[in-house]
């Protein structure tokens, strides 16, 4: 029997690893700190990886390690601990490790950050640091860059922003960002997930999905809601002068990037494709994520986007007469 090791198995995207290496026949084990169930017919082993003996338990072979920690430390001292013990490690990092934001169709082989210091908040240094600690197990080693990852369940709230924004709405308007010449590439977790447990080709890959005109999937996800108001847009110095942010966090407006980050999310996917991956279509993701919208509430506090009161406000505000 294939022996997994998932160091998590309790998130959103590695608790779907676990269940699919489960599903393959595997004997699973899942690290965590026990806080959250790990899938039923997987082994939890309770740990903090804070702590350097965490893994002492876990010092025996494994055909699969599946880490997916974005603090570098805690990849080091995994594969410190048990990277002798490990048929294949599967790091899965992020496209946000690429330096250059401006180059379209980039591919695996683009620059990265620099490898952050273990003491400093820096998401893209960190998934590097932890990159070049995964490559000192040379040919044993995958590292899989996922894109903007959705479909239900998403905690980071953004691609879901744009289907509770519009659900929510109803008659009333919607505001979006500028869409001229703005892109987007999201991957459906499931996809990612598959090519984790399934996934060749290359030591390294991009598990990125089609690159799409913002407006176009925009458009995709209203068709999918109740939505049949207006749709508002706003000039990006317009957005940036009244607070509101790009891409994710509060009073942001996810998805939306800076006009010079042209490439950020069109990257190159044919190794991952060329490698045995999949892509979900795209309407699919968005009906399943509509309804887990509306399960979970499109008023629920969210880690991404607007509230329906500054939204509103806003809305109030590019239209009333002295900027128009």
């Amino acid at each position: 029997m294939t022996e997994v090791l998932i160091l998590g198995g309790t998130g959103w995207l590695s608790g779907r690893v676990a269940r699919r290496w489960r599903d393959a026949g595997a004997r699973v084990t899942c690290l965590a700190r026990g806080a959250r169930p790990v899938p039923r017919g997987t082994v939890l082993v309770a740990g903090d990886r804070d702590d350097a003996s965490a893994y002492d338990v876990l010092r025996r072979d494994w055909d699969e390690v599946v880490d997916v920690s974005s603090r570098a430390r805690h990849v080091r001292a995994a594969v410190d601990a048990l990277g002798t013990r490990a048929g294949r490690w599967t790091y899965v990092s992020s496209v946000s490790v690429y330096a250059d934001e401006a180059t379209v169709g980039a591919d695996e082989s683009a620059p990265l950050h620099a490898a952050a210091p273990d003491d400093q908040d820096d998401y893209a240094g960190q998934k590097a640091a932890a990159e070049d600690a995964v490559r000192a197990l040379d040919e044993r080693f995958r590292i899989i860059r996922p894109g903007l990852i959705v479909g239900a369940g998403d905690p980071s709230d953004r691609f879901g922003y744009w289907a509770a924004a519009f659900d929510r709405a109803g008659s009333q308007p919607v505001l979006v960002p500028p869409l001229a010449d703005r892109w987007t590439q999201v991957i459906d977790v499931d996809d990612v997930a598959a090519f984790v447990v399934a996934g060749g080709g290359r030591s390294i890959v991009n598990a990125v999905g089609d690159p799409q005109p913002l407006a176009d999937v925009l458009t995709r996800v209203r068709r999918r809601t109740s939505h049949t108001g207006d749709v508002v847009e706003a000039d990006a110095e317009w957005l940036t002068a009244h607070g509101v942010a790009h891409w994710m966090g509060d009073r942001s407006l996810p998805l939306w990037l800076p006009a010079e980050m042209t490439g950020f999310m069109r990257h190159a996917n044919r190794a991952f494709l060329d490698g045995g991956g999949s892509l979900t279509p795209l309407d699919e993701t968005i009906v399943e994520v509509v309804a887990d919208e509306r399960e979970r509430g499109t008023d629920r506090t969210r880690r991404a986007g607007l509230t329906r009161a500054e939204e509103a406000d806003l809305l109030d505000e590019l239209r009333s007469p002295r900027h128009v």
